[in-house]
């Protein structure tokens, strides 16, 4: 390895490296330095710990030998420093290390708290791969946990538009808190923009886990190249672009809840892998033989008939019954007109607030405008509504006109201009199937996509092969 020149050698990460010999400590800050990693010695568990407590400042991981002078075997001086690094700094990546390796003495470490295993005499290579993986994932995971406390924190400081005023979100939510207790699968249905990722997310931070990370992916917008790597990580060279190790959103999720949106979009070939993970806890990386546990909540949401998508041989059944123990069913809007106002009011709020506008009292005529629209885009398009309302606002009253709402025509339909993405998307969807009288390869000719591509847009939407819901 080439030792980085000592004027551009940059320190990224402190590593406390606990062991009696000086060789060995000398041998690792060395090892260490080449990688730009600087190590802090001790040479007893006595003397480790004083530094976590004291201000030793902060550390990225620990290197831990398991056997000191007073006992040179056993490993228990080590597996109790682990224990002892874990109350400490909680969450620290400690690697153990002993040259009196055996699979009992791993377990054992790892069950107090340890993130690998390395005996001596080690190889550079994969200690310092070890180190940097484990390094990594622990940063991934503070940052998604920085980035569920910061959405949480967020939410509530918006008042997150969550508004259950209407009897049947009322019920939703008291079986929502109920569930949110257990550890069970939940999965949530209905439309595009009824808010089931708000509800994920509420169900998170009414659960014990609440503390841990809240990990989000789109299932089914997942390109079939990467889900392995998304999902449960990569090793490094596992493939082409593969130049560092990477944490799966499994992993990044551990002691959580994942998230799995538009779950009815999964490719039928990816369903095994997926299945084998909330079943067992249990998923490799993409190039390591090594398999891993996690404890992970499964959260799922689709607004596609996972039913009919069995019957039609899209949809494993077994998958099926692992994600919905609990099966919820979100109302769409227009069946919930009480929440109609009180959300429309709090968007308009958060809108003004966020562009530093004048906030506008909503006319009688504007609640009976928002009253009397269907909502195809449900809760999405009312907040983007009231969102270009208060961008477009110039009286201190907002009348029905300022909305901008779209009279529906003869057909039910609205005009395009007046349309979300998503709700051109569907009607392109339909015209294009229509015009090639269901013919799926002329439709997706037409619309310039490939017909798989195609199938997947068409269950995200609901749409059958005749362009009708």
């Amino acid at each position: 390895m080439r030792v980085p020149d000592e004027t551009s050698r940059k320190i990224v990460s402190r590593i406390l490296v606990v062991d009696d010999q000086p060789d060995v400590r000398e041998a690792l800050r060395m090892l260490l330095r080449t990688e730009g990693y600087e190590a802090v010695g001790a040479a007893s568990p006595d003397e480790a710990l004083g530094l976590l407590r004291g201000d030793g400042g902060e550390f990225a991981a620990a290197l831990v030998d398991m056997n000191y002078r007073t006992d040179t075997t056993s490993g228990e001086e080590g597996l109790a420093l682990v224990t002892g690094i874990a109350a400490e700094r909680p969450g620290l990546p400690v690697v153990a290390m002993t040259a009196w390796g055996s699979v009992e003495l791993a377990v054992e470490a790892m069950h107090r708290g340890a993130a690998d295993f390395i005996e001596k005499p080690w190889q550079n290579a994969r200690l310092l791969n070890v180190l940097e993986s484990r390094i990594a994932l622990d940063r991934s995971r503070r940052g998604e946990r920085r980035l569920s406390e910061a959405q949480s924190l967020a939410l509530q400081d918006a008042g997150d538009g969550f508004v259950a005023v209407s009897p049947s979100m009322r019920r939703l939510v008291g079986e929502l808190r109920r569930i949110a207790g257990s550890h069970a699968g939940v999965l949530l249905l209905g439309e595009n923009g009824t808010g089931k990722t708000l509800l994920a997310q509420r169900m998170h931070q009414w659960s014990p886990r609440r503390a841990q990370p809240f990990v989000k992916v789109d299932v089914g917008g997942l390109a079939p190249t990467l889900f392995e790597s998304e999902l449960f990580g990569h090793m490094r060279g596992a493939f082409t672009d593969a130049r560092q190790e990477r944490a799966g959103r499994f992993e990044l999720a551990d002691g959580g809840t994942l998230f799995l949106d538009e779950i009815g979009n999964l490719p039928l070939e990816q369903q095994p892998k997926l299945l084998r993970a909330i079943e067992d806890g249990e998923f490799e990386r993409l190039g390591s033989a090594r398999t891993q546990r996690v404890d992970v909540r499964i959260i799922a949401a689709t607004n596609t008939d996972l039913v009919e998508a069995v019957a039609a041989g899209r949809f494993r059944q077994d998958l099926l019954y692992r994600l919905n123990t609990f099966q919820i069913v979100v109302p769409p809007l227009r069946e919930r007109s009480e929440d109609i106002v009180p959300l429309a009011t709090h968007y308009l709020a958060a809108a003004c607030a966020r562009y530093r506008r004048p906030l506008p009292a909503l006319e009688g005529d504007a609640e009976r405008a928002l009253l009397a629209y269907p909502w195809p885009g449900n809760v999405r398009e009312l907040a983007h509504t009231m969102e270009r309302a208060a961008l477009l606002a110039d009286a201190p009253r907002l009348r029905a006109a300022d909305l901008g709402l779209q009279p529906a025509r003869g057909d039910g339909s609205q005009a395009i201009e007046a349309m979300t993405l998503e709700q051109a998307e569907a009607w392109l969807l339909r015209r294009a199937l229509r015009a090639a009288t269901g013919n799926l390869q002329a439709a997706a000719d037409r619309l310039g996509i490939t017909r798989q591509s195609l199938y997947r847009r068409l269950e995200k939407h609901g749409i059958g092969q005749d362009g009708e819901d």
